[in-house]
């Protein structure tokens, strides 16, 4: 953990801005986000297998008394049967057509388009050699977040991207309080790592 704590330190001490208010203050908006008043903000991932709730439904299904627990075992079963991570070999995306997603978007009168990379849920939705939690490696086997890029900026829209990995680690930690498939000792490069 010292050791990652220290690369963060790192990369914050060489970038633009440093880790506290009166630098990131001096951020300014860029014009382009300025001047196009209409973009869209896409969550697809994981999550949208089992369809139920929101996006958060990785964090709830381990909550035990939510909708999304009762939910989990009325539907899949008991979690130490099935967990959040069964769900990726049934997200196949093999529907999806990046460029169908893309003519929507314009059509739509979207100037810009912003998928999330990464959610809470750990899974990255683009090739990654962080981590083979990712779409590329598993579930539709394909760069999803590459694709997407690909269709958005050739139908001349603005392509950005998010993460949401920051609250990974205690996204899923509930997972813990009662017998699940999240079981201690997790370790680096698990999927359910670092679970608190």
């Amino acid at each position: 953990m010292k050791e990652y704590l220290r690369q963060i330190d790192e990369v914050i001490n060489n970038g633009r801005f440093k880790d506290n208010w009166d630098s990131l203050s001096q951020f300014r908006i860029p014009r382009w986000y300025k001047e196009m008043k209409f973009g869209i903000f896409i969550h697809w991932g994981i999550y949208s297998v089992p369809a139920f709730a929101n996006e958060w439904y990785s964090r709830n299904m381990y909550i035990q008394g939510t909708s999304e627990f009762e939910h989990h075992v009325k539907t899949y079963g008991p979690h130490k049967e099935f967990g959040y991570k069964d769900y990726i070999p049934m997200f196949t995306a093999d529907k999806f057509n990046p460029q169908e997603w893309a003519d929507l978007f314009k059509e739509a009168g979207a100037k810009y388009v912003i998928p999330v990379g990464e959610h809470h849920d750990g899974f990255q939705m683009y090739a990654s050699d962080i981590s083979h939690w990712n779409a590329a490696q598993m579930g539709p086997k394909r760069n999803v977040l590459g694709e997407l890029k690909e269709a958005i900026e050739g139908n001349g829209l603005v392509m950005g991207t998010s993460t949401h990995r920051a609250e990974h680690w205690f996204f899923m930690g509930h997972g813990k309080e009662f017998d699940s498939d999240i079981k201690e000792p997790l370790k680096r490069g698990d999927f359910y790592w670092p679970a608190m």
